[in-house]
Parts: C-alpha cells; sequence; structure tokens
C-alpha cells in the first residue's frame, strides 16, 4: 500500500495515514487503501483492535484532499476515474456497526473528514497540541461524511450547532472537556497512553468486547426496552464461546484469564 501503512502485532491492527506532505488528506486512492484495511480488521478474527492514526506530528488527517479534488473536477476523465475507485470504498465513517474496536491516536490536528474518521472510532486518545474542527462550510461544503450526525450525539446540541454553523474549531483540552475526547497528554506520552487503552482492552475477552460494541451501538437506535430485549449476534457467540468458560473459571482459580477469542 502507498498511502496507508498497516500492522499487525499480538492481536492489534495499527494503521496509518502516510500522506504527511499533504497533513494525511485523503484522495480516492487513500480512502480506497484504508477501506481494504478496515475489511481486513473486520474479517480476521486474530486481530481484537484497531488503532488509527497519522504520520508526523502535525496533523492526524486534514479530511478530504481538497487540492486533489479541485483538480479533478476540472478533467472528466479523472473525475471519472476517482468516482469509480470511490464506488468501490467503503469508508470507515459508513461502517456504522464495525465490530472491533478502534482507537484514534490524535497525533495531530484532525479537520473535516479527519476529524469524522475520528468520531467514527470508539475511543479517542489527543496529543495536547491537536486542535478539532469541521470548516467544511467555509469551503462551500458540508460534513456528510457523519460529522454533521455524530458530533450533535457526542456533545451538548448547542455546542456542536455553533461548531457546526461556523466552522470554528476547538482545542483537545476543550474536546475533552465536552467529552468528546478520552484522554489528552503531552505529545511525547500519547503512545504511552495509547498502550495503556489498548493493553485494558486485550485484558478483555475479545468476544465479550465485541458483543459489548454491538449492544451499545445498536442499542443507540432502539428504545430502552426493545434495547434490552434484543438478540445480539456477537452476544450469541460469546455465550457460546470457550471464552465465556475461561473467565468464570480463571477468576475461581484465582489466575489472569487466556482468551482465545472463540
Amino acid at each position: 500500500m502507498k498511502f496507508i501503512a498497516f500492522e499487525v502485532a499480538d492481536h492489534v491492527a495499527t494503521v496509518t495515514i502516510t500522506r504527511p506532505e499533504v497533513r494525511n488528506a485523503l484522495h480516492p486512492e487513500a480512502y480506497f487503501e484504508l477501506s481494504q484495511v478496515c475489511d481486513t480488521i473486520e474479517e480476521d478474527d486474530d486481530i481484537w483492535l484497531g488503532v488509527l492514526t497519522g504520520s508526523g506530528k502535525q496533523a492526524f488527517c486534514a479530511g478530504r484532499d481538497l487540492k486533489r479534488l479541485a483538480v479533478t473536477t476540472q478533467n472528466q476523465e479523472e473525475e471519472k476515474k476517482d468516482e469509480a475507485l470511490l464506488s468501490r470504498t467503503k469508508r470507515l465513517t459508513d461502517r456504522f456497526y464495525f465490530s472491533k474496536p478502534m482507537i484514534a491516536r490524535l497525533n495531530g490536528s484532525a479537520y473535516g473528514g479527519g476529524l469524522e474518521l475520528a468520531l467514527a472510532c470508539d475511543i479517542i486518545v489527543a496529543a495536547e497540541h491537536a486542535r478539532l474542527g469541521l470548516p467544511e462550510p467555509k469551503r462551500g461544503l458540508i460534513a456528510t461524511a457523519g460529522g454533521v450526525h455524530r458530533l450533535p450525539r457526542q456533545i451538548p446540541l448547542k455546542i456542536a450547532m455553533g461548531h457546526l454553523l461556523t466552522g470554528r474549531d476547538m482545542s483537545a483540552s476543550r474536546a475533552y472537556q465536552l467529552g468528546l475526547v478520552n484522554e489528552v497528554v503531552a505529545s511525547d506520552e500519547l503512545d504511552t497512553a495509547i498502550n495503556e487503552w489498548v493493553a485494558d482492552i486485550l485484558s478483555c475477552a475479545p468476544l465479550a468486547v465485541r458483543a459489548t460494541k454491538e449492544c451499545a451501538m445498536r442499542g443507540l437506535d432502539l428504545p430502552l426496552s426493545d434495547a434490552t430485549t434484543k438478540s445480539y449476534s456477537w452476544e450469541q457467540r460469546r455465550l457460546r464461546s470457550e471464552d465465556a468458560v475461561e473467565g468464570p473459571r480463571a477468576f475461581a482459580e484465582k489466575r489472569l484469564p487466556v482468551w482465545k477469542g472463540r
């Protein structure tokens, strides 16, 4: 892959956008590669969680590569090529019930589609110098990759609308105050913080984690009475798993559980 680095170690997939020269902005080729990586994470049972980040320290992701977009819209042939590639792409922001937990590692600022990627993750850990915003209206655009919908669901409505309607950004510390970010640390402590979150997730049974995420996310679409009585596929798998036996047994034997993810 040219634009997305992908590594798997100890059940953890690390995904890095590698376009620092354009603040890790995404063009159709990068979106397509990221889509392929998401497919792999979803399908590989040996991958228990993912960490998404950008290369360098300036930007997590600047969103859609608008300079590239401006060029291709002037060339009908190139525009058709981009449209064809995007038609084969399923963005993370469109994967509303992605089963594996995803951590956004904000090594720098997250703007536009970059913030939308982070909003689509389950946990956000940000370096203290990072800034977050959806400036699309300033470019004659809107945050249609979920930003206009996810932001009002993740912070208070009036504050969300203030940012959406003005394109104003916010600091990482402000995002933490609003509950948008889980943790803010100094840049040189970012990896340590990420590793702590990863370790805590890996200490849990992977099927229990997936079942928990599925119940929480699908349940948000339902009235409480329906959400609590609905049958969930990952929960059914967890109930029949070896790990469902291993957890209580390890507790009774006063030892750490050995999860198999099956």
